[in-house]
């Protein structure tokens, strides 16, 4: 743990107001790493770049009207992890939009741990992962962590507070849960 991202991130949880801008210079560069690996294999031509997506996850971020309350910087890093997750669902619905050119079109998640290659894939995956989060909540964070966040696997096991090896009895259990959900959703679509 950093101690001058710790010590700005309990000032912001205490409310002073010029933290924020203290803190982004700090994890700017990691959270834009981050931002460039959810981005990275996306369909060529894709209108959100990884500086804009670290801009707006950062805003929703500090940016609400609620004081923040990060315990921690993985708790943070969570949270980015969020943010990030529901502006990528956002561009898809938004793309998804008939008036955008949206359309069905079924392409098989090859490898989940890379983002999907269409807007669909990643509608269906946040509707599997939302369901995933209301039986299974931390398993569902680590998913998180893990694909959007794009956290290594002892990375995502340290911001959650869990030992590297149930962090990987949770993550082939995630994945497994996940597909089948994609699986049947697919399935039923075909049925139609």
């Amino acid at each position: 743990m950093k101690s001058e991202d710790t010590r700005i991130l309990f000032a912001m949880r205490e409310g002073d107001p010029h933290t924020a801008d203290q803190l982004l210079p700090l994890v700017y560069d990691e959270l834009r790493k981050l931002a460039a690996a959810r981005l990275a294999d996306e369909k060529p031509g894709q209108t959100l770049q990884p500086t804009a997506l670290v801009h707006e996850a950062f805003l929703r971020l500090v940016g609400s009207s609620q004081p923040a309350s990060w315990d921690s910087r993985g708790h943070f890093f969570a949270a980015a992890a969020e943010a990030m997750r529901r502006i990528l669902v956002e561009n898809a619905r938004r793309k998804q939009a008939v008036k955008h050119g949206g359309g069905i079109r079924r392409v098989p998640l090859q490898e989940f741990h890379r983002v999907t290659e269409s807007p669909q894939d990643l509608l269906d995956l946040d509707n599997a992962l939302t369901r995933f989060a209301a039986e299974e909540p931390e398993k569902a964070r680590l998913v998180q962590l893990r694909f959007f966040a794009g956290l290594s696997m002892p990375d995502a096991a340290a911001a959650l507070g869990i030992s590297l090896l149930t962090a990987e009895r949770w993550w082939t259990f995630a994945r497994a849960w996940l597909y089948s959900e994609l699986l049947a959703r697919e399935n039923n679509l075909a049925d139609r």
